[in-house]
């Protein structure tokens, strides 16, 4: 089963920074960029980073 992952956005003026949060570890990884980014595909690269983050933490 897949883990749930709380992603938040945030625009600040010409950029959209996107947090992906793990609910069981409290975890957070955040990616930047431009505010006509898509949605889905920010959430993605967020997704990944925490992943990444997660596994390197061995979490």
């Amino acid at each position: 089963m897949p883990r749930k992952v709380y992603v938040e956005f945030v625009v600040i003026g010409n950029s959209v920074k996107a947090t992906a949060i793990d609910p069981e570890t409290g975890q957070e990884a955040s990616v930047v960029g431009p505010a006509t980014a898509a949605q889905a595909q920010m959430a993605q690269a967020a997704r990944r980073k925490l992943d990444y983050v997660l596994r390197k933490k061995k979490i």
